[in-house]
């Protein structure tokens, strides 16, 4: 067997948690072209190839994810076919438990779906794959950072409210820009108070590593999706390494891709410099369907885009189990389980090259 494709079955049979992935950047194409054909079609077929289409220099999913709340998701049945085909999807390729985020603002407000339907729609396809797949998930309510702090709060109220073991904490996504993470303290500390786990888009688009100093010292999350450019102050970025904070990257960073020369974005990226600062970091797909990746695909390009090697990945592995909202009990199993799992991969992978 060459190489690559020993590699390939190599990265799709590790075990594998996913920590930072978005519901509605995971909907399979069929599925978008479903629901705009049962909404009545408000999308041109030409505009939603041009969102499952990525090119050299990729451009935003924003705009297709406030298409979904405006346009598309009118049910909790379409929410719950776009949440078990998404897991499905990541068991394919042996993610055994599954953090994704969900805006709740845009669901209610946009969709008019009420809170806790869609909730229900949510989670009954996380048993469902369950049963079916024997993927674990857990449910994040990203608060939209472009609704404002009120609508934070709201968004806290509504999980608070309907509060069951599928739902493990919040996050915060959306631009960055203009809207600092501390504008959403009191939506974190009411988080924090009714028991819920925490983390955050922070210093995503080249924003200031400041960023992710406020998220971990003001909204004192749990870990930290993105956070790049803490790799700027090397003096943080031990402060975060003596933490032990987890920061769930993500190699197909649409920012990077778009900013940086194709010669050099994935020698220049901040990925590659974080765990040199003692930065645990985790790879995951952000939003797989839309930015042209699965799991598999993610961690191949931290081999064969930012050089890190097999050792690397099997820490990357152990940081994602510390990462995740798990009883700890589970979380010690897999400690051990994991890794000799992984170990007994690899001889095999090097006996196939």
């Amino acid at each position: 067997m060459t190489q690559a494709p020993a590699l390939e079955q190599f990265l799709r049979s590790i075990p594998k948690v996913e920590l930072h992935c978005h519901l509605f950047g995971a909907v399979r194409e069929q599925t978008f072209r479903d629901l705009n054909r049962n909404a009545g079609a408000p999308l041109a077929d030409e505009e939603i190839t041009s969102f499952y289409t990525r090119g050299e220099k990729p451009v935003g999913v924003l705009r297709v994810l406030r298409a979904l709340d405006a346009s598309l998701v009118r049910s909790p049945q379409d929410l719950h076919r776009m949440a078990y085909e998404y897991l499905q999807d990541a068991a394919a390729h042996n993610v055994r438990h599954s953090e994704f985020s969900w805006n709740p603002t845009g669901t209610v407000h946009v969709s008019g779906i009420p809170y806790a339907a869609a909730q229900d729609g949510i989670v009954q396809a996380i048993r469902d794959a369950r049963r079916d797949f024997g993927i674990s998930a857990r449910l994040i309510g990203a608060i939209d950072r472009e609704a404002g702090p009120e609508a934070s709060l709201e968004m806290v109220r509504w999980l608070l409210d309907h509060r069951c073991e599928e739902v493990a904490g919040i996050g915060i996504d959306y631009r960055e820009n203009e809207h600092p993470p501390e504008l959403f303290e009191a939506a974190y500390a009411l988080a924090r108070q009714g028991g819920l786990k925490t983390t955050a888009h922070a210093s995503e688009f080249g924003l200031p590593w400041h960023n992710v100093r406020t998220a971990v010292e003001t909204l004192k999350v749990d870990r930290i999706d993105h956070g790049y450019t803490v790799v700027d102050n090397p003096q943080y970025a031990a402060e975060c390494a003596r933490r032990g904070l987890v920061f769930t990257v993500v190699p197909t960073n649409s920012y990077y891709l778009r900013t940086l020369p194709p010669e050099r974005w994935a020698l220049d990226h901040p990925i590659r410099r974080m765990p040199a600062l003692g930065l645990r970091i985790h790879p995951n797909t952000d939003d797989p369907t839309l930015h042209k990746v699965d799991p598999t695909g993610a961690w191949r390009m931290m081999v064969s885009d930012f050089g890190f090697t097999l050792d690397d990945l099997r820490g990357f592995m152990l940081n994602g189990i510390d990462g995740a909202w798990l009883d700890e009990s589970v979380k010690q199993r897999w400690r051990v389980e994991w890794p000799a799992e992984f170990d007994a991969l690899r001889r095999q992978h090097l006996q196939d090259l």
